[in-house]
């Protein structure tokens, strides 16, 4: 057997070196590079969900950096209103009427799929809002390679751009878990990754929109992105029944209402 270096490796070597890592050790001719390849031999490391590279050759990576914001450091009474997974007949139009008898912006992360098949809840209805990319069927793109993730964010991409008028510039992944393969997409993409620093907590306020409504009010901070999504169980409808509620109270702690990447234009005051 060889190694990657070329060097042949006998049945004994192999034994004495995995041997060496159950001990945390390695030494003679196992160095580093071995080491890292008999641990992780299993795991489709080159071009697989852990690795943010691909392949020996040049790679193609857009402009050839990638931002990941969570939060953005402001003294601004701003606030950035996230909804994620949609759309589906049942929640985003609600979510829309609201936003405009309001004259809210949000940010819609939007799964690929739903934007096809329903395009007719949101084509004309985005003229305030920013789009971004949620990926094609909300698979979780942690789990896939980099192709898989590339191809899949792109099918989302073009999906949005066709219904919307407008390519996506910002996207989530589902469930905000970050992998390599994922920033390698992303970043061939020219994608900003954005997550979040709020969440809604439906589960902690069953039947009480205006409660819920109060503790997100309370939560929220200059500079907040606050998640929420406009599909999901009945117990969801919630936050959404309560977000005239927050908005007014919101608005009462005198927050502007911005999209993501409008609140991402904006720096921490000096």
């Amino acid at each position: 057997m060889a190694g990657e270096d070329g060097v042949r490796w006998g049945r004994r070597t192999v034994l004495r070196g995995g041997a060496l890592l159950a001990g945390g050790t390695a030494v003679g001719a196992v160095g580093m590079s071995e080491t890292t390849y008999l641990a992780d031999r299993r795991l489709p490391l080159a071009g697989g969900p852990a690795s943010a590279t691909v392949g020996n050759r040049r790679q193609q990576v857009g402009g050839g950096a990638l931002e990941v914001v969570w939060h953005v450091p402001t003294e601004s009474r701003t606030v950035a209103l996230t909804f994620d997974d949609g759309p589906l007949p049942q929640w985003t139009p609600m979510v829309l009427d609201t936003l405009d008898e309001h004259d809210v912006p949000a940010t819609f992360f939007l799964v690929g799929q739903r934007v096809r098949r329903h395009a007719g809840l949101i084509r004309d209805r985005l003229g305030r809002h920013e789009v971004g990319n949620h990926s094609w069927r909300h698979r979780d793109l942690a789990r896939m390679d980099a192709a898989e993730v590339h191809d899949d964010l792109r099918r989302s991409h073009d999906a949005i751009t066709d219904v919307t008028g407008r390519p996506p510039r910002v996207a989530r992944p589902p469930y905000g878990h970050l992998g390599g393969a994922v920033l390698h997409a992303a970043v061939r993409l020219d994608y900003r990754l954005v997550l979040w620093s709020l969440q809604m907590v439906e589960g902690e306020f069953p039947n009480d929109p205006a409660g819920h409504a109060r503790r997100i009010v309370a939560d929220v901070v200059p500079g907040t992105i606050l998640l929420a999504h406009d599909v999901g169980a009945e117990r969801r409808q919630v936050a959404l029944r309560g977000l005239p509620a927050m908005i007014d109270g919101l608005r009462d702690r005198g927050y502007t209402f911005v999209t993501v990447s409008q609140l991402l234009r904006r720096t921490a005051a000096v």
